[in-house]
């Protein structure tokens, strides 16, 4: 059993609605991320020097020296930069997530005052602003319970949101694990939250952006002048803006940094956005936390029984009708790389359509043999499947006169005589007289075209039944 763990479907085409607070066509939620005092820094144990998200170009880690330019600019952040921000919203009555590292975090009191008393969220940004991708799993473990301890420490109460940014493949599972976060924010994957099943645990995710942040001033390609950055927020919002006027909200995450868009150059276009968008009706600007708080009110996760991860006697239990009387083609669909993206009709109507076409002719054959005559000697004896009787009721099958019966009969007979099966269609396409007309212009093809055409319609007819089971 090959199964792919990535999900690829989302929400699909029919996202839920968000129903933000007030009919909000958008959230725009920013992020102040708060790593100055916590960066890679020898002075902190560490073995090299910082290299990440400054405004020195080309950046590189000195090995067991203090990079005194690199801590500077860090600095920055917190001497200045952060207090320009926190003019800035508090300003405008705008409250903000804190993605705060706890070691950073212990070395700024005044700015953790400050943020606590704007009634700002101060969610968990780890332990220290390092690469976790190369940490045993106890390891980082050991790291997310320190962090969680010092935060608690620091700012007088548990962090009920985590996002590490330079995280492993395994911190999304160990931050579950650890059962006490209300939202864990590292997936970049959506413009709406959404719940994730790690086991027992249902978490919810609010994804982040690594695209509407400021970072890109440090990174190539990216912003240069201020105006690249607010041009983009700008376009971000009116698009998301208009989804929502047309009834579909989303949210707009903003990443921001004390030591980039905290100095004044950068800083003008960040009052420009905001001043931008509280010109509009319909804006909500939350914390982080309010979202959640909102989506568990408003979108409990409810767990339902997901077809990737069925065993293959229950696979073929709850699929194996859905080609006619030929269990043996869920069977083989079970053996296919299944993951999230087949826990809908269209996803496991795939994998039931490769499993079919992947068959021999003969075995194809068989499934069309299968099917019962269009108002045939079955139907009229009540033998046929719930399936096919409820297909053919509903293109009115069941009521036909007798002269409408004679020549359906005499259809069959000869369909069946010159290609070897019944004349096969998705009834629920049709009236009786197109599937009529249908009949007789399809007699005349030749048994190559008949079968392909045949073997397209079984797979139709299979859209339908699993549109009826599944979303």
């Amino acid at each position: 059993m090959t199964r792919y763990v990535r999900n690829m479907r989302g929400y699909g085409q029919n996202p839920p609605r968000a129903a933000w607070p007030n009919d909000a066509k958008i959230a725009v939620q920013f992020v102040l991320n708060y790593e100055e005092g916590g960066e890679n820094c020898v002075l902190h144990g560490d073995a090299a020097s910082e290299a990440f998200l400054s405004d020195i170009p080309g950046a590189a880690q000195w090995l067991g020296q203090r990079h005194w330019n690199m801590e500077s600019i860090y600095e920055y952040g917190a001497r200045a930069g952060f207090w320009r921000l926190h003019r800035l919203f508090t300003g405008a009555d705008i409250p903000v997530t804190i993605y705060g590292v706890a070691t950073a975090l212990a070395r700024s009191p005044e700015q953790v005052a400050a943020m606590k008393s704007a009634g700002w969220e101060i969610a968990s940004h780890g332990l220290k602003w390092v690469e976790h991708k190369d940490m045993a799993a106890d390891e980082e473990r050991a790291a997310i319970a320190e962090a969680i301890r010092l935060h608690t420490e620091v700012v007088g109460e548990r962090p009920r949101g985590w996002y590490t940014g330079r995280c492993s493949e395994n911190t999304v599972q160990l931050v579950a694990e650890e059962g006490g976060f209300d939202y864990i924010s590292d997936a970049y994957d959506d413009d709406l939250p959404y719940w994730l099943e790690l086991e027992e645990r249902d978490q919810l995710i609010i994804p982040y952006t690594l695209e509407a942040n400021d970072m890109r001033f440090a990174t190539a390609p990216g912003w240069v002048t201020g105006q690249d950055f607010y041009t983009y927020l700008k376009d971000a919002f009116e698009t998301l803006y208009a989804e929502g006027t047309d009834g579909a909200p989303k949210m707009l995450s903003i990443g921001l940094h004390c030591r980039l868009v905290g100095r004044p150059g950068k800083l003008a276009a960040l009052e420009q956005f905001v001043d931008y968008i509280q010109s509009f009706e319909g804006v909500w600007t939350p914390r982080r936390i309010d979202i959640a708080e909102h989506w568990q009110t408003h979108h409990p996760h409810q767990r339902i029984e997901r077809p990737s991860m069925m065993d293959k006697a229950r696979f073929v239990e709850s699929y194996g009708g859905i080609f006619e009387h030929s269990p043996w083609v869920a069977e083989q669909a079970h053996d296919l790389e299944l993951g999230p993206a087949h826990d809908c009709a269209a996803g496991v109507h795939n994998v039931l359509c490769r499993a079919f076409r992947r068959a021999p002719k003969e075995a194809r054959l068989k499934v069309l043999q299968a099917h019962p005559d269009l108002a045939g000697k079955l139907a009229a004896a009540g033998r046929l499947t719930a399936e096919s009787t409820s297909e053919q009721a509903g293109a009115g099958l069941d009521m036909l006169t007798d002269d409408e019966r004679a020549r359906f009969t005499q259809l069959n007979t000869d369909y069946v005589a010159k290609h070897g099966f019944p004349f096969i269609i998705a009834v629920r396409d049709h009236d009786k007289p197109s599937i009529m007309a249908a009949f007789e212009r399809r007699i005349g093809n030749d048994s190559t075209t008949e079968f392909a055409e045949a073997c397209r319609q079984v797979e139709r007819i299979a859209e339908f039944r699993l549109q009826d089971l599944l979303p």
